[in-house]
């Protein structure tokens, strides 16, 4: 969430700055070449200036249509050729007069005419229209072919008799709008770093109180109810939510604790009376005539199971209520133990109890609750296991977990069967006549959930059922 955030905020920030700077970039290179066209056109109207105002070029005559114009005074034009050629050697500008027709009166360097550019032709058409050049193509850093043409008329009572051109080179001209986009770039990239910055804090500042929600609404799903928010960072809004969320813990967390106080106090309190109801039960059979013993077997039968499930209910409301805390503990040796323990109902049903796996496994895990656990999987296993049949444990260690697997030879379930497996009271219709209250796998599921572990069931090859009890690997 945080580089998605991250990621529309840099976004847009990118958008402000481009839209910004490539107006600016466009007025700074129009700015300067401004700069260049304004000086061009005053050096121009200095040479126009200079033109004396009789009979100098022809020009005069050329007005009253003589085809052959007078030459004009050799001196005067020697005059202003060199000062074109002045000019043109000390800024590297080609300049030319040239009269209506397009011939040269001076230009240098020698022999230069009106360039045959659309610029060019351009330019000087408008001068010969009597206006100056005003708008010519704009120069950019990636054009080192384009120069500047820049021209002005020469005007006398009112008619244009001549033309001053100048087609000046553009490298300084590139190299300073290169040089003002360098600065600008530098600016926005300045810009966009503390643009970073800040959206670096600003996520950070509004998103810590969304990690922290997030981290304590996980440790509530995974059973870690005494899990809070702190509600003092963060926007207003999500201060409130914060505080809402503890709120609505806090009532989860009672609402919870009645409930499990109820069934330990319900299971608890229905003892004494199922004992005594029991007790009645033997008792009055001792005092039914013959023929009777199938009835009172059943009634037997029922209130044994009855206490069974009772006797149930108050380990998984106890199981509910525990919160251990998981230590080191040597797993394979708990395991080695637990089939000790269980290994002569084993062989009471010619069953074989096999294990295989690290010799020395050490996990974190509350080990009264990881034995019980086991104790209701190794249970379950065994009883729906046929008579010489195979139990198999494997320990497997993992990366960041520890993973004991125990597999049976049993029906095993459907994928239905399996999506339902360790619901409380859950027991498959094609099992019903096996002993159980339904309460063992939610009972070893919730002691491994109370200790920071999970139970995962999955079928076994060529049958049966694998049971997996994982808990957090230690560092022994």
């Amino acid at each position: 969430m945080r580089n998605r955030l991250l990621g529309i905020l840099l976004s847009l920030m990118a958008c402000v700055l481009a839209a910004l700077g490539v107006p600016l970039a466009v007025f700074i290179a129009a700015a300067e070449q401004s700069v260049v066209v304004v000086d061009r056109l005053d050096d121009a109207a200095r040479f126009a200036q200079d033109l004396p105002t009789q009979g100098y070029l022809g020009m005069d005559t050329a007005m009253k249509g003589d085809p052959t114009p007078d030459p004009g005074d050799p001196g005067r034009r020697n005059a202003l050729a060199v000062e074109a050629g002045r000019y043109h050697n000390l800024y590297g500008i080609r300049i030319g007069i040239f009269r209506r027709s397009g011939v040269a009166a001076a230009s240098a360097p020698d022999g230069w005419r009106v360039p045959g550019t659309v610029a060019g032709r351009q330019a000087f058409q408008e001068a010969l229209d009597g206006r100056r050049s005003h708008n010519p193509p704009q120069v950019w850093p990636w054009t080192p072919d384009r120069t500047l043409t820049v021209a002005t008329p020469v005007v006398r009572d009112g008619d244009v008799v001549a033309v001053v051109l100048t087609d000046s080179p553009t490298g300084s001209l590139r190299a300073r709008i290169l040089h003002r986009w360098l600065v600008l770039g530098a600016g926005e990239a300045l810009a966009m770093i503390v643009a970073v910055l800040l959206a670096v804090r600003l996520t950070r500042w509004v998103l810590r109180p969304v990690r922290t929600l997030d981290r304590a609404t996980h440790d509530i799903a995974t059973g870690r109810m005494n899990a809070r928010v702190a509600a003092s960072a963060g926007p207003p809004e999500l201060r409130r939510l914060a505080r809402s969320f503890n709120h609505m813990a806090d009532n989860v967390v009672l609402a919870l604790d009645q409930q499990r106080a109820f069934v330990a106090d319900a299971s608890h309190q229905l003892r004494n009376p199922l004992a005594a109801l029991l007790l009645r039960v033997e008792l009055l059979g001792l005092e039914l005539p013959e023929g009777h013993e199938e009835e009172l077997g059943q009634v037997r039968e029922e209130g044994a199971r009855l206490a069974r499930v009772l006797d149930d209910l108050l380990g998984l409301a106890t199981a509910e209520h525990a919160r251990p805390e998981p230590e080191q503990v040597d797993l394979t040796g708990l395991v080695l133990a637990r089939l000790d323990a269980w290994r002569p109902v084993a062989e009471q049903r010619g069953q074989r109890l096999d294990w295989e796996g690290s010799p020395s496994a050490v996990g974190l895990a509350d080990p009264i609750g990881f034995g019980s656990a086991l104790d209701a999987v190794l249970d379950n296993a065994l009883k729906f296991t046929p008579d010489a049949g195979r139990i198999a444990l494997r320990i497997a260690m993992g990366r960041r977990e520890v993973a004991v697997t125990v597999t049976d030879e049993g029906p095993g379930l459907t994928e239905e069967e399996l999506s339902r497996v360790g619901d409380r009271f859950w027991r498959s219709p094609r099992h019903q006549n096996v002993d159980g209250s339904g309460l063992g796998l939610s009972i070893a599921r919730t002691l491994l959930l109370a200790g920071g572990g999970s139970l995962d069931f999955a079928p076994a090859e060529p049958r049966g059922l694998a049971v997996t009890l994982t808990v957090p690997k230690g560092t022994g």
